[in-house]
C-alpha cells in the first residue's frame, strides 16, 4: 500500500459511523506508521470510522499508564531500543562505551517491569498488539559489528523474557519477529535521516509492513475450520492407482519431502481442532491400502470424512461440508490441479482454494505458511480438541435419529443429555470467539470488538449465559452463547449463537426454557436480523413463532409452553470457581 492509497482509504471512511479508536504507544513520531495503520484497520472495519491517536513523544511508560483511564478500542505498543534507554537510540547525546553499556544493562530490567505493569493495567477486553524492537542497535558495543557481544545478547534476552511474559495473556498479541524479518529485511528498515530530522526511525516500506502486521493482530480474520485435501501429488507424490500403494512417496530420499511436511502440518492442525477431510478421484480399495501404511505421517483416524471415488470433486466437497455442517467460506481446499481448484471454486463460492506446488519447494514453503496463517489460533482450548470427534459422533447421531422416526421420544429419553450453563462467562475467550465466528444459527450476524463485547455484557441488567453439552455420543464442549437485557418480566435477546455441531438436539428449546424459569419472564423479544447465512436460525424462529420472522419478534411464555417439545436434558449450572476451571 502506498501513502496516497492509505489516505484515500482513510478519507473514504463513513463520517457518521461509530468510531474505532486506536492508541499507538511509541517513543518516536509515528507519522507514516500512523497513516498506514489507520488505513489497514479501516479496511478491516469498513463499517466503523477508525482513528489512530499517537502517544506523547518520548513518554512511552506514561502513555501506557494513562490508557488505564482512557476509552480506547485497541492499543498498539511499538517498542524500540531507545525506549529502554535513550543511549540505545541514535538521537541521544549520551555517551557510548563500556561504562554506558553496564549502566544500561543494570537499568533495562526495571524499565521492562514498569512497562509490563502498565500494560497489565490496560482495561480488560481491549486488544493490544506489541512489536519488539525492529531497528538496529547503534555501534556502542566493544565487538566488531559482525560479532555479537555478551551485552547485546543480554539485552535481547531481557526483551525476549518481557515479550514471553506478555504473550501468555490471550489479549496481548506479540508480532512475530521471524515474519517481520521475512517481510521487511533488516537492512531496509532504518532511516537515519528521517530519525534525526523528525523522529521517525522507519523507512516508508518498513512502516507499511509493520502497520499491516499490527492490523492483522488487532483485527484477525476468523480461522478456517477445515481443510479438504487431494491425495495424488498432494498428500503424497505419485499416482497411487498407477504405481501402487507402496510406491507413492513423501520422504527425503525420493525428493518428495514437501509432501511429508504437508502431512505433518495437516496432522498438527488436526490435533489442534482443525477438521481434515479427503476428496480424491481414485479407487477406494487402493487408497485404503495406502492410508494404512505405517510410515504415513497423517494417520487415518485424524481424517473424516473420506470421499474417494471417480465423481466430481465439487460433489465430494458438498457432502463433506454437509457432514461437517459448516459453510464453504470456513474451509480450505488443497489440490495440485488448477482445473480441480477452479471446478470446486465455481461450485462453492467463498471457499479458499490453495494450489499444491508439486515440484516447487520454495512455493511449497509459502503454501505451508499460508495454511498455518489461515487455520492458526491465538490459543487452543478443550473445545478445539474435541471438535473432530464430535463431528464423527454427530454423523452417528443423525443416522440414529433418522432411524428412530417411528419412536422419537424414546430416542430422546435415551440420549442422557446434559446441558451445563455458565452465567459467569464474561471473561471466556471461547465465548467471545463463538459469538464472532458463528454464522448459521446467529440471531443477527452482529460482530463485536473485544471492547464492545465487554461493554455490552457488563452493562446494567445484562444477562450472559454459555452452554456446554454432552450426551451418549460424547461431549460437544461450549456450543452456545446467549446475551440479553432484562427489564421486569421481559428480556430482549441481543445475541444468540449455537454451534452447527449441536443442531437438532433441542438445545435451543432448553436454553429458552431456562431463561423463562430462571428470570421468571413472561416474554422474550429477539433482536433478529435476517442474513444470507442464518437460515437455520430463521427456521427455528419460524417453528416457535408460527410464522416467518419479520419485524418485532416477541415470544410469550404461554406460546413457548404450547410449542416446546418434551425436554429430557439434565440441567447443571457452574458455580463460582468451577466456572473458571
Amino acid at each position: 500500500m502506498r501513502i496516497s492509497e492509505a489516505l484515500k482509504v482513510i478519507q473514504a471512511a463513513p463520517r457518521d459511523a461509530e468510531p474505532f479508536r486506536v492508541a499507538i504507544v511509541c517513543g518516536y513520531t509515528p507519522l507514516h506508521l500512523q497513516t498506514f495503520l489507520a488505513a489497514h484497520l479501516q479496511l478491516a472495519y469498513p463499517q466503523r470510522r477508525v482513528t489512530v491517536v499517537p502517544s506523547l513523544y518520548g513518554d512511552i511508560a506514561g502513555s501506557l499508564e494513562r490508557l488505564a483511564d482512557e476509552a480506547t478500542d485497541a492499543v498498539c505498543l511499538s517498542l524500540e531500543w531507545e525506549d529502554l534507554d535513550p543511549r540505545l537510540g541514535f538521537r541521544s547525546a549520551g555517551q557510548w562505551g563500556s561504562e554506558a553499556v553496564e549502566d544500561i544493562l543494570a537499568n533495562v530490567p526495571s524499565t521492562l517491569r514498569h512497562l509490563a505493569a502498565a500494560v497489565a493495567r490496560i482495561p480488560a477486553g481491549v486488544p493490544v498488539a506489541i512489536t519488539p524492537p525492529t531497528v538496529p542497535l547503534p555501534p556502542l558495543f566493544h565487538t566488531p559489528g559482525f560479532r555479537s557481544s555478551v551485552a547485546e545478547l543480554r539485552l535481547q534476552q531481557h526483551i525476549a523474557e518481557f515479550l514471553m511474559h506478555l504473550a501468555a495473556d490471550a489479549r496481548l498479541a506479540v508480532i512475530s519477529s521471524q515474519r517481520l524479518a521475512e517481510d521487511s529485511p533488516g537492512g531496509s528498515r532504518y532511516d537515519l535521516k528521517s530519525d534525526l530530522a523528525v523522529g521517525l526511525p522507519y523507512s516508508i516500506e518498513h512502516a507499511e509492513i509493520l502497520a499491516c502486521l499490527l492490523a492483522k493482530n488487532l483485527a484477525p480474520l476468523p480461522p478456517k475450520k477445515g481443510i479438504i485435501t487431494d491425495l495424488d501429488d498432494t498428500l503424497w507424490s505419485g499416482i497411487v492407482g498407477e504405481v501402487g500403494p507402496e510406491a507413492v512417496t513423501w520422504e527425503l530420499a525420493s525428493h518428495s519431502h514437501l509432501h511429508g511436511l504437508y502431512q505433518k502440518l495437516l496432522a498438527s492442525l488436526a490435533n489442534e481442532g482443525v477438521l481434515v477431510a479427503i476428496a480424491s478421484k481414485n479407487d477406494p480399495a487402493v487408497v485404503e491400502r495406502a492410508l494404512q501404511r505405517k510410515d504415513l505421517l497423517l494417520r487415518p483416524n485424524l481424517v473424516f470424512p473420506m470421499e474417494v471415488h471417480w465423481s466430481a470433486k465439487s460433489g465430494s466437497v458438498d457432502r463433506i461440508l454437509k457432514t461437517w455442517n459448516i459453510t464453504a467460506d470456513s474451509v480450505v481446499f488443497v489440490d495440485d490441479s488448477p482445473m480441480e481448484l477452479a471446478e470446486v471454486a465455481a461450485a462453492h463460492p467463498g471457499i479458499e482454494t490453495v494450489l499444491f506446488p508439486n515440484s516447487d519447494v520454495t512455493r511449497g514453503l509459502q503454501m505451508l505458511r499460508r495454511l498455518r496463517d489461515l487455520c492458526g489460533k491465538a490459543q487452543l482450548s478443550q473445545d478445539d480438541r474435541i471438535r473432530r470427534d464430535s463431528i464423527k459422533t454427530g454423523a452417528q447421531f443423525r443416522s440414529e435419529l433418522a432411524s428412530a422416526e417411528t419412536a422419537p421420544e424414546s430416542f430422546w429419553q435415551q440420549m442422557t443429555s446434559v446441558l451445563t450453563l455458565d452465567f459467569d462467562c464474561a471473561d471466556s475467550t471461547r465465548v467471545y470467539e463463538l459469538v464472532n465466528k458463528t454464522n448459521q444459527f446467529n440471531l443477527n450476524g452482529v460482530r463485536y470488538t473485544e471492547s464492545e463485547w465487554r461493554r455490552l455484557v457488563s452493562a446494567k441488567n445484562s444477562v450472559l449465559v454459555s452452554a456446554a453439552y454432552d450426551d451418549k455420543f460424547g461431549p460437544l464442549g461450549v456450543i452456545s452463547v446467549l446475551e440479553g437485557k432484562v427489564s421486569g418480566s421481559r428480556m430482549l435477546v441481543r445475541t444468540w449463537v449455537l454451534s452447527c455441531r449441536a443442531f437438532g438436539r433441542r438445545i435451543e428449546h432448553a436454553m429458552l426454557q431456562q431463561l423463562f424459569e430462571r428470570s421468571n419472564l413472561k416474554e422474550i423479544e429477539f433482536n433478529f436480523i435476517a442474513t444470507a447465512r442464518n437460515g437455520p436460525l430463521q427456521a427455528f424462529l419460524t417453528g416457535i413463532l408460527g410464522s416467518k420472522p419479520a419485524g418485532q419478534l416477541v415470544l410469550s411464555r404461554e406460546q413457548f409452553d404450547r410449542i416446546c417439545p418434551r425436554l429430557y436434558h439434565e440441567i447443571r449450572e457452574l458455580k463460582g470457581a468451577e466456572a473458571n476451571v
